[in-house]
């Protein structure tokens, strides 16, 4: 019998790609996308994409959500408790493994892998250590589509933000930045592909600037 798994969901590119290489290996039951809420603005935290959109997003890939809710000015000791919880819920729910998204960050991997084995858990990395320049042609390839949500202004302008990611994105990229903005340089919106039923629909808004980060409003 196969075992059940929840999948670690921004809702970007990267976390798109994983999952449907999990689907494709078919060697688990996928139980939930799981995804972290910043409270007050209802946005995906890091992504900064609307709470609606990412129900629409799971509603058309045909998965169901699980939300843990973060504080805006969130610590990591509070990010540590309330991913403890919900992964002794998800424990509680028979499911014994967490699919993530990275792909070369060795420090981000060790601290996901720390949390998960401390509940006697087990973590996968579909698509660790590929190539970025690998996994974004092969992401276009199979006819996804994405959107970027927020950049880094020490990396990125602001010319890049609200765009679709396509070749001519890829290929005015400076060179210090990774291609599936791996090191934060950029963060996206998965809005259609062969994992969707249906096309989520959106309008881009205006820029909110946060510091360093700047964001694009999908509306």
């Amino acid at each position: 019998m196969k075992e059940k798994i929840a999948v670690s969901w921004s809702g970007g590119k990267d976390s798109t790609l994983a999952l449907y290489k999990l689907l494709q290996e078919d060697n688990y039951i996928v139980d939930s996308l799981f995804t972290t809420i910043t409270e007050g603005y209802n946005r995906i935290s890091v992504h900064g994409v609307r709470e609606a959109l990412l129900e629409q997003q799971a509603e058309s890939i045909g998965i169901p959500l699980r939300k843990m809710y973060i504080p805006q000015e969130s610590s990591h000791n509070i990010y540590k408790e309330r991913m403890t919880e919900q992964l002794k819920q998800m424990k509680k729910d028979g499911i014994e493994t967490v699919m993530f998204g990275d792909i070369f960050l060795e420090d981000v991997r060790a601290y996901r892998e720390e949390l998960i084995n401390e509940q006697k858990m087990q973590a996968v990395f579909p698509i660790w250590g590929v190539p970025t320049e690998q996994l974004v042609k092969e992401f276009l390839s199979l006819g996804f589509q994405t959107v970027t949500t927020c950049i880094d202004s020490e990396k990125l302008s602001n010319d890049f933000l609200g765009r679709t990611i396509d070749d001519s994105f890829i290929q005015q990229l400076p060179e210090h930045v990774d291609v599936c903005g791996e090191n934060g340089e950029f963060h996206t919106f998965t809005f259609t592909g062969p994992l969707f039923d249906k096309k989520i629909n959106f309008t881009v808004g205006d820029i909110v600037e946060k510091g360093r980060f700047h964001f694009c409003e999908l509306l």
